[in-house]
């Protein structure tokens, strides 16, 4: 079978574009580059149709999605910095890109599209764990923080709405605190990782004093990256049309510990300095997966061995870039 992943060059969608070619699968991609790397796709660019260009242009979504099966729509501008920074252009990719593959796939006529949402959609959930049907939130339009879990939301009603008659299915995955190796440098493991190889090296003996924002106990449920393309292509498979689901790790894990996981990597006890919680961060967040587990899906790497291999791969690429204009 034949499909299309915009946003390829990305993390989430590197790891998903190269389980796909391992699976037999023929695969186009369209990725601007703006936070995307080929380099991601070194071992399987040749075996690619790869398309440098813009998600938000409809002639190409058409073009890059013939004789396709399914669109894997994964474009978007991510990282909690930009939410910060560049709402604009996150809100611009989110909205105009949503549009343009619901239009681009209808022309190519694919019968089956699949968009990544957010936890974001559910900013500080009321219920956790959270299972699907909790009410999504937008707690402050004046907040850039919100732009991206915004777009998200606004993402979903284009998909299940917007374009309702002209596929056969249509889903949606919300995924949850999503790490692994080469994800980028504007999210929390990587920055802690390179953070604790600095202070580490700073600090000969004795503890090593770690900033972090908040007081360490704002918990997460982190998942490694092949379990989540585990769960997207079972999603995709043997799930309905018109649904959403959540795809991560029931595990929840406090900042505190992924602090002291991450000092377990370099053999060293970190002592957690507090600082204010960002304006519009989420205390607490953690995904009932029950509905993906009825699909057959089970997250199976562990925290521990996760952020070790996640560790490994940025101490041994601390000059590694995005590549990328943000």
């Amino acid at each position: 079978m034949k499909a299309l992943v915009t946003g390829g060059g990305g993390f989430i969608g590197a790891y998903l574009v190269r389980r796909l070619v391992a699976d037999g699968w023929q695969v186009s991609v369209v990725d601007n580059l703006a936070r995307g790397r080929v380099s991601r796709l070194a071992d399987v660019i040749q075996d690619v149709d790869w398309r440098q260009a813009d998600v938000r242009d409809a002639d190409v979504i058409a073009n890059a999605a013939r004789g396709a099966e399914v669109i894997f729509h994964l474009a978007a501008v991510n990282g909690t910095e930009n939410f910060y920074n560049h709402p604009e252009l996150v809100l611009d990719v989110g909205l105009r890109g949503a549009l343009a593959v619901m239009e681009g796939g209808k022309r190519a006529g694919v019968p089956d599209m699949v968009i990544a949402s957010s936890a974001e959609v559910y900013q500080t959930p009321p219920v956790v764990p959270t299972d699907e049907s909790v009410p999504l939130m937008l707690p402050d339009s004046l907040n850039p923080r919100y732009s991206y879990g915004g777009s998200k939301i606004v993402s979903e009603l284009i998909a299940f709405n917007y374009c309702r008659e002209h596929y056969r299915k249509v889903q949606a995955f919300r995924p949850h605190n999503v790490y692994g190796p080469d994800m980028g440098w504007k999210h929390v493991l990587p920055q802690f990782i390179m953070r604790a190889k600095e202070l580490v090296e700073k600090h000969k003996t004795g503890p090593v004093p770690f900033p972090i924002q908040g007081d360490g106990s704002e918990t997460r449920a982190f998942c490694y990256v092949d379990d989540i393309v585990d769960g997207i292509l079972a999603m995709q498979a043997r799930g309905a049309h018109r649904n959403v689901y959540h795809i991560g790790n029931s595990e929840m894990v406090s900042i505190a510990h992924l602090v002291q996981q991450v000092g377990s990597v370099f053999g060293r006890q970190f002592e957690i300095v507090r600082s204010a919680l960002a304006q519009g961060g989420t205390p607490v967040r953690c995904p009932d997966i029950g509905k993906m587990a009825a699909l057959g899906y089970a997250p199976k790497v562990a925290l521990a061995e996760g952020v070790r291999r996640t560790a490994d791969w940025y101490v041994v690429n601390p000059q590694a870039t995005d590549n990328a204009l943000l």
